[in-house]
Order: structure tokens, then sequence, then C-alpha cells
């Protein structure tokens, strides 16, 4: 099995720095007393012969961008060395790694590691999955995008629950403050200055508490302004669709979209931006205190930073795309619960509930194995972050004892450094989840954007509008096929008149399209070729509403809606008056049974 191309590329450099690092380790004598400029002698040295083999190993593969990882192996040592040069600081490291012990060597190139899973998570270097995972990231943003332009009108709230959230985190920061303040205090002696303590920590902690549940209200009551603006706009566009749209799109699709993504799109800006904003803010502040407290323990505790989100970049390329197979089978799922339940009258005749239920079952064990394949990886990258954690946070209580018995360090203030660090830490993981979250989010976001983006294929635009319409109706040459079979031709050049103040009667064989001539009529769906006039205008040229109220269709099974027998025989006619209502009843032989239900 052939070599991964890391290996194949990392090993031989390995072997070179380590040759070169030899050869130089003879000039040591002569080099180590220049001090600094001999430093950044060794490292263009090294530099300049790992580019050379790497041009010689690599003379086709440009894209692997060699500067950047051999620059951060070769320039990091002698950076550090100058910026430590700089302050007054004692034990002063090695000058040069030639000449260095091996944990010196092996130190640099865990820095280079760092730096390198740094510039991953952050910068915009080479992208896992190419042109197509860059091309999915700015669909993403894109996305993103229109979630924040949609939430524009709840502007005002989100700025008023950002400047609560900033007074509470500010409150929250000053607590374990107080705490180590009186730990110390509690190390001497009692005075005011216990009592203070006590009095300022309970001050901010009950501050911090209501400004939460400030912040909280707010944000929640954006997050369903946003999810009704969205549901409405939805469905809105829905409606507007052609009939052929909801002939190939499923019910069971549709419904899914307008519940579930809908409110899952409306979390992305106010949910996400409270805990997001929350944790970021907090995570600023934290860090300036613990830089107070100790800017080397502070240091020390970055170290996490970079490993943790490397970790989420690798884990969000595999959470996003296994999401959207999740709510893809979700939709499936409710798609045959439809099906089933709105023919149950079929599945009885053939005897199919046993069928049915199987079906249903498949299509829940698929959600269930791709949601266990979800919960997996998600444990697994959660377990890794908590390891990482508990690591660093040994190394630094490791340190911070170091630092007591030196006296650069109270015993307070490393309670108060350890109570920071461990909400930073939370803080980090949070805007990891966070980030998860708006991820998913996006994916449900995409869909519903599909679909309010979709332009129908039957325009409603028309603005003809005749006081006075006699309504003679000319089929002149129209074909047909319907869009689910576009290869059967219903209507086939097709020519009649439907002449004002006559009867015509449409007869023919079943599927002959008799029915389709109807639809047309009525602009359920936009002929092939040919076009359909009244009195001698096209019919798309007039108004969707004028159209509808001149043109009327008498189903043979008339839908009923939800809601009282007026509001259905008044459905579609603003204003409509009582006595309209109770006399269209009368003239339909209504009126009789339905005085007998009230």
């Amino acid at each position: 099995m052939p070599l991964p191309l890391t290996l194949r590329l990392g090993c031989p450099l390995l072997l070179c720095d380590l040759v070169l690092l030899t050869l130089l380790g003879w000039g040591v004598p002569s080099l180590a007393p220049l001090g600094l400029p001999a430093t950044w002698l060794e490292a263009a040295v090294r530099f300049l012969g790992l580019w050379g083999v790497w041009g010689l190993l690599a003379p086709d593969r440009p894209h692997l961008s060699p500067p950047r990882a051999l620059a951060a192996l070769c320039l990091l040592p002698p950076l550090y060395l100058t910026l430590r040069s700089c302050l007054p600081l004692p034990d002063m490291p090695p000058a040069l790694l030639a000449g260095a012990p091996w944990a010196w060597l092996l130190l640099s190139y865990g820095a280079m590691g760092l730096a390198q899973l740094t510039w991953g998570a952050l910068g915009q270097g080479d992208r896992a999955g190419g042109p197509r995972a860059e091309d999915t990231e700015r669909e993403s943003r894109a996305t993103l995008r229109r979630l924040v332009e949609l939430s524009r009108p709840d502007l005002p709230f989100l700025s008023g629950a950002f400047i609560v959230l900033t007074l509470g985190v500010i409150g929250e920061m000053f607590i374990p403050y107080y705490t180590g303040r009186v730990i110390d205090i509690l190390g001497s002696s009692y005075g005011p200055a216990f009592t203070t303590a006590i009095v300022l920590m309970g001050l901010t902690s009950f501050g911090s508490s209501l400004a939460a549940s400030c912040r909280e209200g707010l944000f929640m009551f954006t997050l369903s302004r946003l999810n009704i603006r969205i549901r409405q706009l939805l469905f809105s566009s829905l409606v507007r669709q052609e009939l052929a749209f909801f002939q190939q799109v499923k019910t069971g699709d549709l419904t899914s979209r307008l519940s579930k993504d809908t409110t899952m799109m409306s979390r992305s800006v106010p949910a996400n931006a409270n805990i997001f904003l929350c944790s970021l803010v907090k995570a600023l502040g934290l860090y300036g205190f613990m830089l107070g407290l100790s800017w080397r323990l502070t240091l020390l505790t970055l170290i996490e930073m970079p490993l943790t989100m490397a970790a989420q970049n690798l884990y969000n390329a595999r959470h996003q795309a296994v999401l959207r197979a999740i709510q893809d089978s979700m939709a499936h799922s409710s798609e045959i619960v439809r099906e089933s339940v709105s023919s149950i009258e079929t599945v009885r005749s053939f005897a199919t509930e046993e069928e049915e239920s199987q079906r249903y079952k498949a299509a829940l064990a698929k959600t269930h194995q791709l949601k266990k394949r979800h919960n997996l990886e998600r444990e697994l990258y959660l377990l890794f972050c908590q390891l990482l954690h508990l690591a660093v946070q040994a190394l630094m209580l490791y340190c911070g004892y170091q630092q007591i018995c030196a006296g650069l360090l109270t015993k307070g203030s490393l309670v108060s450094f350890i109570l920071y660090q461990w909400d930073a830490g939370g803080c980090v993981k949070t805007l990891a989840c966070t980030f998860e979250d708006l991820l998913s989010n996006v994916g449900a976001a995409e869909k519903v954007f599909e679909y309010l983006d979709r332009e129908p294929a039957v325009r409603t635009n028309g603005t003809r509008a005749p006081e006075l319409l006699q309504g003679h109706v000319s089929f002149r040459n129209v074909s047909f096929s319907y869009p689910f079979r576009p290869d059967r031709q219903v209507l086939k050049a097709v020519s009649f008149e439907l002449r004002p103040g006559e009867v015509t009667a449409l007869v023919g064989l079943n599927g002959s399209g008799k029915t389709t001539c109807v639809g047309l009529l009525e602009r359920f769906y936009e002929p092939q070729a040919g076009e359909i006039l009244l009195d001698g205008a096209p019919i798309r040229e007039y108004d969707h509403r004028y159209l509808h109220r001149q043109v009327a269709l008498v189903g043979q099974e008339p839908v009923l809606f939800s809601g009282s027998i007026r509001e259905n025989i008044a459905y579609g006619l603003g204003g409509c008056g009582e006595e309209q209502v109770t006399r269209a009843a009368r003239a339909a032989h209504a009126s009789g049974f339905i005085m007998e239900l009230d």
C-alpha cells in the first residue's frame, strides 16, 4: 500500500533537517559567541536547504506551498529567542538548535505543528475538498448573510440584548476575581476588605443573573418574530407556485420544510447569536483578566485553542453532510406517512398494511443509523476536546505551583486564574458547538431559500382587467404535455372556440385532454405551443385575481377548508356580505341542510 503524501515528503525532509543540524553542530563553537545573528543565520541555512530538498521531492506539486510549513519550522526558534531577549527573564535558552539538547529540537517541531494547526483553523489555506469545498463554504456564507438580512427588522431588540449581555458578562467576570481576594484575605486576618469583597461578589452575582434573564428573553422574542416571518414568506412563495410544482414535489417534503426547517433556520441568528456573542465577549474578558494575573500561564492555556479549532474544522466537514442526509431522511419518512394515510383505502384494498409498516420502519431505521453516526462523531469530538482541556489544565496547575514557589503568584490569584481558565475553556467549547449548530441551521436554510427563490413557471403578473368581459375563449394550435411526463403529448395543435351565451361540452375518452383544457384555461399550466385567447387577448395578460373572478370552476368533489360554512362559501370573495352568502347557499340548494346543522 503506498504511503500518504505527507509521509513521503515529510520523512525525507526530517532526515535532511537532522543532517543540516549535525553539519551546523560542527560550527557551534564559532557561531555561538555571535548571539542572535548566529540564530538567524542557522535559520536561513535550514530554510534554504529544506526548500531545495522540497523542490527536488515535489517539482510538479506547486499547490502544496512549501514556504509556509518550512518557514514556521525554521523561523519560529529565532523569532522566539529574539522576543525573549527583549524581556528581562532569567535562564536564556541556547542560541543555536544545532548545539541544544534534543528536547529543544522536539519543542521546535511541536511549535511548528501548533502554528500549522492554527493557520489551518483561522487562515485561508488549502481546504479539504478543493474547489468544491470552497464553493460550499461560499454558499454557506451567502446563506448566513441572507439570514442576517431577514433579521434586520429585529435589530433594535438584538442591540438591546447585546447591551444587556455585555453588562451581564462583566458582572460574571468579577466573581472569580473577588473569590481569589476572599481566599487571600482568609490567609491573613478578617477586616473591612473581607466584608467588601463578599458584598461586591453578591452584587455582581445578582446583577449578572438579572442581565442574563433579560438577555435570554430578548433573544427568544426575536427568535419567535423571525420564525413567524420566515414561515409566512415560505408559505407565500409556495402557494404562488404552479400546479406542476406540487405534482413533482412531495407534500411531506413541503410540510417538513415549513415546520421543521423553518424552526431550525429561525434559530440561526437569535439563538446562536445569543450563545455566540455571550461566549465571545466572555472569552475576551476572561483572557484579559488572565493576562493581568499571569501572562505566562495565559500563554500556556492558549495551546488548547489551535488544537480545538483544528479538530472542529475536521468535525464540521463531516457534520454538515450528515445533517443534510438526516433532514432528507426525515422528510422521506413524513412522506411515507402522508401517502399511507391519504391512500388508506388503496392500502386496505390491496391488504398491504404490513408492507407499508415495513416501509416506514425501513425509513425510520435509516434515519436512526444516520443519527447514530452523527452522535458517535459528535461524542468522539467532544471527548477529544475534554481530554485536551484536562491535559492543558494539569500542565497549568503544575506551572502555577512553580510560580507560587517562586513568589510570582499568590494562592488566591492562582484560584482566580483556575476559575477563569475553566470558564474560558467552556467558552471555547461553546463557540465550537455554536458554530456546529449554525452549520446545521444553514443546511436547513439552504433548502428553505431554494423554495423562496423559486420563480413560478406560470407567471401571474398580468395587468389586463377590462370593465366589460364578453367571455369569448379561443384555443389556437395549443400543444401541451405534463412536466412529469414530457414525452407524452396530451394536446397536439388543438383549436376550438367557446362563444358567449353558448354551452360547450368537451367529450372524449379518458385521458384525451378534457380536464387539461380546463386546467389551461384556469392557468394551472402554460401550454408548450400555441396560445389561449380571452376576448382576443392572450390569457396570460389578464390580472390574476380578475381572471379567476371571471372564470369559475365547479369541481366534482368540492374541497372544504377548516372553518365555518359561511367562510367556505365566501372563500376568495373579500368583503362578502351575509345576504350574498345566504343567496349563494339557496342557489346551490344547500340552505336546507345548512340550517339543520345550525
